[in-house]
């Protein structure tokens, strides 16, 4: 497989701002549904996913967005946000977020020439028990800054903090505030494991009856875990893809999807790019074990790697890789982190067909859609278009088959 250094001007569109949805339809399956099947394409409601496509595997991330920004108020009456990215330390999520001690977040700072003194401070009462969160900047980043955020209660955990000051950082190009919707429609039904800052959107017109009924199809519903960062609404402004700097996104996957998923290549349906990444990933970093095994037991898939290598080998073969390495070490699931970019040139490995909802121009997301179906996404999102279809997060959806996966 060889990298195709394309020219970003080639993967944009206009996109009035009148097509953007800023809030979601009132039901979540009354969305509507692209289908784009062999090149072919019709328009269907969302709710009608369980009688387009049977018997399949369906990959959901079930990550759930964080109350990521923290607004605090200076006596002067200026208002900073610490919008929290990823964790520093601890680095683990789960740790992070019922640590009871001082942690540290990498962030962006909104109003940052108005940070002067050495601490911000924000009193806050949490049931009963009255704290001040204290914020401290101690590192300056190339792209933002890491802020360490300590209180003097044991008995409050950070996951407590967030949810009672934070807010749900909606995406900006929805040009609002937060709202009371945001709280649940901006997570997926399926949400589990907290750590995004930014919702697997493709996930948010699933219904619980929804994905009974591709149940009573004959599917299968396997889950696996990507933390969504802000990188994804990262534009690329280089004119050439080459000289994009990809975000790095953690994941962990069950060794219970992953044997799930050796059994049944070829007949895989991702839910949202997130997805994609993640199953993408998995298959070269099985090929990296099988060919270099792995000492440190730290497992990064680096933006361009995956186009180094030789991928002559099965999906099946590289996915028990990594089955017989958490299985070896008692692991419950396989840990991970990718920087992959998708784009025009790559060979897909683990996804046949793909659920999701319609991307910014120049975006890294647009350019995986390209890679997936070719240059008929310029046809798809004319379709879109011309027919009505809303755009970005809280927007419709869209069922893309490239190839028979009948």
């Amino acid at each position: 497989m060889q990298f195709i250094p394309v020219d970003i001007n080639h993967f944009t569109y206009s996109l009035p701002d009148l097509r953007i949805a800023k809030f979601p339809v009132k039901d979540r399956d009354k969305s509507k549904l692209l289908i784009y099947r062999n090149g072919e394409i019709k328009d269907d409601q969302f709710s009608s996913l369980p009688n387009l496509i049977r018997e399949k595997v369906f990959v959901f991330n079930n990550t759930k967005v964080i109350k990521a920004r923290l607004l605090f108020k200076r006596l002067t009456g200026a208002t900073i946000e610490v919008f929290c990215l990823e964790p520093i330390s601890p680095i683990d999520y789960q740790e992070m977020f019922s640590s009871t001690k001082c942690v540290e977040w990498k962030c962006l700072v909104g109003n940052l020439k108005k940070w002067k003194e050495e601490k911000l401070v924000m009193p806050l009462v949490i049931g009963d028990i009255k704290i001040v969160l204290e914020a401290t900047r101690t590192k300056i980043l190339e792209e933002g800054l890491i802020v360490k955020f300590s209180w003097e209660s044991c008995s409050i955990c950070f996951g407590q903090i967030l949810e009672a000051a934070g807010a749900i950082p909606i995406p900006p190009y929805l040009n609002r505030h937060e709202e009371a919707i945001d709280e649940t429609r901006y997570q997926t039904v399926y949400s589990k494991w907290e750590g995004s800052v930014a919702a697997p959107t493709a996930g948010l017109h699933f219904t619980k009856e929804v994905i009974n009924r591709l149940k009573d199809g004959g599917s299968k519903i396997m889950e696996l875990t990507l933390h969504v960062g802000a990188g994804t609404f990262k534009p690329v402004k280089a004119a050439s893809i080459s000289e994009h700097t990809m975000h790095t996104e953690h994941f962990f996957v069950p060794v219970e999807t992953l044997k799930v998923l050796k059994a049944n290549i070829g007949n895989i349906v991702a839910v949202g790019t997130t997805s994609v990444r993640t199953l993408e990933s998995l298959y070269w970093l099985g090929i990296r074990l099988l060919n270099k095994g792995n000492k440190n037991g730290e497992f990064h898939l680096n933006q361009w790697e995956a186009y180094d290598m030789q991928n002559n080998i099965s999906a099946e073969v590289a996915i028990e890789q990594i089955i017989a390495y958490c299985e070896n070490l008692g692991l419950s699931h396989f840990d991970g982190s990718t920087q992959i970019m998708i784009s025009p040139g790559y060979h897909f490995q683990m996804v046949n067909a793909l659920v999701t909802n319609f991307h910014q121009p120049r975006s890294t997301l647009l350019l995986l859609i390209s890679a997936f179906i070719g240059e008929d996404w310029e046809k798809v999102y004319q379709h879109a278009m011309d027919n009505g279809y809303r755009f970005l997060s809280y927007g419709d959806s869209s069922l893309l088959i490239p190839t028979a996966c009948e």
